[in-house]
């Protein structure tokens, strides 16, 4: 859009956090700008506290209240089904009318990697009642722990699951959208986690990155990236497809942005509930 060159780097979210805490502590100056899930886990003293000008038109969970990030998109978790394989009518329609349906034992999966879900579903509900829900949920349906959110969208589409306890709900419409059988079905709560945006401290170019970060959240950005099946964060930006946001139109929201000990904390959690049997 601007003719800028950058060099751009892509790695897993760990690796790239790994990295910046590494370089950060060797005061090098080795980037500017940062876009992932897990730049609220990056120690604060490596990343610029900055503001921009569309952040105005952000929704609440895409602005960090130390303004060291911003939202591009957003990850809203719901659970998903195969359509062929269930019908519409026997969904549950809570968390707790998932005990219930024990004839989907062994047929249910959840990503390995979805503490944010799980850390939503205590919030919602509390640790005590949380804990016993989703214990009861495992005794019950005995879920299958997946390796990859998309992996496991394209798994449900193709039928080797029934339902997807959790998904995010973006990657279930781009399967459905390439045409394979499957949907979304929401319940509360509804756990989103942004897509973030984060200048370094110690930016070689803090003003280009500044701008490369107002850009990310434009609605021209914005637009690219809906337009590619993610979710936006403004409300002058049509989704893909037009309705998902009103799928989860009066539901309860809860946030889940974690810090680099809380996250640690929702990983030992979901390992010991879902892993451990």
């Amino acid at each position: 859009a601007t003719g800028i060159k950058v060099q751009f780097v892509r790695a897993a979210d760990g690796p790239l956090n790994s990295r910046i805490a590494i370089e950060g502590r060797a005061g090098q100056k080795t980037w500017d700008l940062t876009v992932t899930t897990a730049v609220s886990q990056i120690p604060a003293q490596f990343l610029a506290q900055y503001e921009i000008p569309e952040a105005a038109n952000l929704i609440p969970q895409a602005r960090a209240a130390d303004r060291r990030w911003y939202g591009s998109s957003a990850n809203y978790n719901t659970p998903a089904y195969n359509t062929k394989l269930v019908r519409k009518e026997d969904l549950p329609t809570s968390y707790e009318g998932f005990i219930a349906k024990k004839e989907w034992k062994g047929r249910v999966a959840i990503d390995t990697g979805d503490q944010q879900w799980l850390a939503g579903m205590f919030q919602h509900y509390g640790e005590e009642r949380g804990r016993k829900l989703i214990g009861d949920i495992i005794t019950a349906l005995d879920p299958v722990v997946h390796d990859g959110h998309l992996a496991l969208a394209r798994a449900l589409g193709a039928g080797e699951y029934m339902v997807a306890l959790n998904n995010f709900m973006n990657l279930t419409f781009n399967v459905q959208m390439n045409g394979a059988p499957t949907d979304v079905f929401v319940l509360d709560p509804v756990s989103v986690h942004v897509v973030q945006v984060g200048v370094s401290a110690n930016a070689a170019h803090p003003n280009a990155a500044r701008l490369a970060a107002n850009f990310a959240v434009s609605r021209q950005a914005q637009a690219f990236s809906a337009a590619a099946g993610r979710i936006p964060v403004r409300a002058d930006v049509t989704p893909t497809p037009p309705d998902a946001l009103q799928r989860i139109a009066g539901r309860t929201l809860v946030s889940t942005a974690f810090g680099p000990e809380d996250d640690r904390k929702w990983k030992r959690t979901f390992d010991e509930l879902f892993k451990r049997r």
